[in-house]
C-alpha cells in the first residue's frame, strides 16, 4: 500500500538531460576552441588578406607621358589647321555643286546646255565648242564603252606629239628628212581635232540618242582611222611618220633616235590594236541597239529637213527660181 501512499502532486525527481555523459565530454573538451573558432580564418577557405595590407591607392588610370604645354597646343593648332581645310574643301564641293545646280537649271529653262569641252579657264577667250557629261548624257550601259572611245582619242593625240617629237630627232640625225619632221606637225594639228569631231562624236552622239546615222557615219570614219594607224605603225619614209621602217632604216647610224622611233612606232601599234578591239566592241553594242541602215536614212532626211542652213539655201534657191520665172513671163 505504501505505493499508494505516493503523493502524485508532488515535485518528480530533477533530472538534468544536460547532464548526459556525451554532451558533458562534448561541452567541456571543446567549448573553448569553439568560441574562438573563426571561419575566415580556415586553410580550406584560402589566406585572407588584411585590409591595412592592400594598396590604399584609387583606381585612377595615370598616364604614361605627361603633356607638354607646347605640346598640347601645337596638336590643339594643328587640329585647327585640318578642321579649316576641311572645312575649306567642303565649301567648295558645295559651290561647286551650286554652280553645277545653276547650270543644269539654266540649261533646262532655255533648252541648251553650256559647252564644257574642252575644260578651259574663264578668262581664255576661246570658250568651250561641246557638251559633254557621260554620267548625264550616256546610259549606263553604253558609258564604259564611250569612256574608252574617248581615252584612246587622248591617246591618240599624245602619239601624234610624240610622233613630232620623234620626226624631230629624226630631222636631227639626217637633215634630208625634213620632210618628214614638216609633216609631223602637220598631222598632229590637223588629225587632233578631225578625229575628235569625224569619230568620237559621232559615236558619243550614237550611244547618247541611239542614233543609226550617227553608228554609220562612225563605222565609215572609224574604218579609214584604222587603216591609217596601221600606215603610221608601218613608218613609209616621207610620210611623216615614225614608223617601224624608218626607225629601222636609222637603226644602225643612230641608236638613240632610233630607240625613241621605235617607242613612237610601238605606240602607232597599240593604237591600230585597240582601235580594230573597240571598233568590235563598238559594233556588238550597235546589233543591241536595233539600228538599221532605213533608220540611218530617215533620221538623215529629219536632220537635212530640220537644218536652218540647209533651208536657208532651199529658200534662197526657191526665190531665185521663183524670180527667174517671173522676169520670164514679163519678158514675153
Amino acid at each position: 500500500m505504501s505505493g499508494y501512499d505516493s503523493n502524485p502532486f508532488a515535485d518528480p525527481v530533477d533530472v538534468n538531460p544536460f547532464q548526459d555523459d556525451s554532451i558533458t565530454k562534448a561541452t567541456s573538451g571543446s567549448a573553448g576552441n569553439i568560441g574562438e573558432f573563426n571561419p575566415f580564418t580556415g586553410t580550406e577557405m584560402g589566406r585572407t588578406v588584411p585590409i591595412s595590407a592592400a594598396s590604399s591607392e584609387p583606381a585612377i588610370l595615370h598616364t604614361s607621358v605627361e603633356q607638354n604645354p607646347q605640346a598640347s597646343s601645337a596638336a590643339g593648332q594643328a587640329n585647327l589647321i585640318r578642321q579649316q581645310e576641311e572645312l575649306e574643301r567642303k565649301a567648295a564641293e558645295l559651290e561647286r555643286k551650286e554652280q553645277e545646280m545653276q547650270n543644269r537649271s539654266r540649261a533646262s529653262n532655255t533648252g541648251v546646255k553650256e559647252n564644257n569641252w574642252p575644260p578651259l579657264p574663264n578668262f581664255s577667250p576661246v570658250k568651250p565648242c561641246f557638251y559633254q557629261d557621260f554620267e548625264e548624257e550616256i546610259p549606263e550601259e553604253y558609258r564604259r564603252i564611250c569612256r574608252r572611245m574617248y581615252y584612246l582619242w587622248m591617246f591618240h593625240s599624245a602619239t601624234l606629239f610624240l610622233n613630232v617629237l620623234a620626226c624631230l630627232a629624226y630631222f636631227t640625225a639626217d637633215a634630208a628628212y625634213a620632210v618628214d619632221f614638216g609633216l609631223s606637225i602637220l598631222w598632229f594639228i590637223l588629225f587632233t581635232p578631225v578625229s575628235f569631231v569625224c569619230w568620237y562624236r559621232p559615236v558619243y552622239k550614237a550611244f547618247r540618242s541611239d542614233s543609226s546615222f550617227s553608228f554609220f557615219f562612225f563605222f565609215f570614219v572609224f574604218f579609214f582611222q584604222v587603216v591609217v594607224y596601221i600606215i603610221q605603225a608601218i613608218g613609209i619614209p616621207r610620210w611623216g611618220n615614225s614608223g617601224w621602217i624608218a626607225s629601222i632604216s636609222v637603226l644602225r647610224s643612230n641608236l638613240p633616235v632610233a630607240v625613241v622611233m621605235m617607242v613612237v612606232a610601238g605606240f602607232f601599234t597599240v593604237n591600230a590594236v585597240l582601235a580594230i578591239i573597240l571598233l568590235k566592241m563598238v559594233h556588238s553594242k550597235y546589233r543591241r541597239t536595233g539600228a538599221s541602215f532605213s533608220k540611218a536614212q530617215q533620221e538623215f532626211s529629219q536632220e537635212v529637213m530640220t537644218n536652218r542652213a540647209v533651208q536657208t539655201v532651199a529658200a534662197d534657191a526657191a526665190s531665185s527660181a521663183a524670180q527667174g520665172v517671173f522676169g520670164r513671163s514679163r519678158e514675153n
